[in-house]
């Protein structure tokens, strides 16, 4: 460690987080959660262009991509463009290690004594295991291709903001970034994996991932602004760790043209 100085540090530290909460989010996805009633309220049961029944149902990774977009803010903040990008790419890689792994587990053969111990599970636990872990490959590449896109947008429209504003109005280029780049991730994966990677007896209408893709966008667009305190927090503990004159230093040069 000692060779290491503080923006090195801190960059090690916000990239675990931010590596470490896309990964989470993909191995807990095929988990879906009702939003209403995990808080105790009925679905909402709306319905938007024709498509009836709709209330917010969502993967379980869901939970943490708000998380993932405040880290993003706050890596732009400090390492720019560059920051994102590399960190970005080294998660895609990551997750697609991760999904190859969780693929190979799937197709081993599982032990006797770990299946008869497990019994009460039903049909078995290795169906349950490979059930929940074999994750389909036009799944991954909708996930990795709306993530990628949407990042890369997130981190553009953050600096052009950030060169417009200056350290003044940090909430208005974090939302304003994660409002753009929060449509893009939800309606990418679901163009990919319901109209362009279906059949056409399963290909969903237009309609179907507009509502749809709405749901998720708002629920997303929502989180962000109600996360939007935690950013000054971070940003906060970051000064006080680098010191102004450092922490302004990384700001300036996060903002010079890359």
């Amino acid at each position: 460690m000692k060779h290491l100085n503080k923006e090195n540090v801190l960059f090690l530290v916000l990239a675990c987080f931010f590596i470490g909460n896309t990964l989470i989010a993909e191995v807990i996805g095929p988990k879906m959660f009702s939003l209403e009633k995990s808080f105790g309220f009925q679905p909402v049961d709306w319905t938007l262009f024709g498509i009836e029944h709709l209330s917010f149902n969502f993967s379980a990774g869901s939970i943490l991509w708000p998380l993932v977009f405040v880290m993003t803010d706050v890596i732009n903040e400090y390492y720019g463009k560059r920051g994102v990008r590399f960190l970005t790419y080294m998660a895609v890689g990551v997750i697609a290690y991760a999904f190859l792994m969780l693929m190979l587990t799937t197709k081993a053969a599982p032990a006797d004594f770990w299946v008869a111990i497990n019994q009460d599970i039903k049909p078995d636990i290795n169906t349950a295991f490979n059930r929940i872990f074999s994750t389909g490959m036009l799944i991954i590449l909708g996930s990795l291709s709306a993530f990628l896109v949407s990042q890369l947008m997130d981190a553009y429209i953050f600096h052009q903001f950030k060169k417009a504003t200056g350290d003044r109005l940090v909430w208005l280029r974090a939302t304003g970034s994660t409002v753009v780049s929060q449509l893009l991730d939800s309606f990418i994966i679901l163009i990919i994996v319901f109209y362009i990677g279906a059949d056409a007896e399963h290909r969903w209408s237009w309609n179907q991932i507009a509502a749809i893709g709405l749901m998720g966008y708002a629920y997303k667009v929502l989180t962000a602004v109600v996360l939007t305190p935690m950013l000054y927090f971070v940003h906060a503990i970051i000064a006080r760790y680098l010191g102004h004159e450092l922490a302004e230093s990384l700001k300036k040069s996060a903002v010079d043209p890359v």
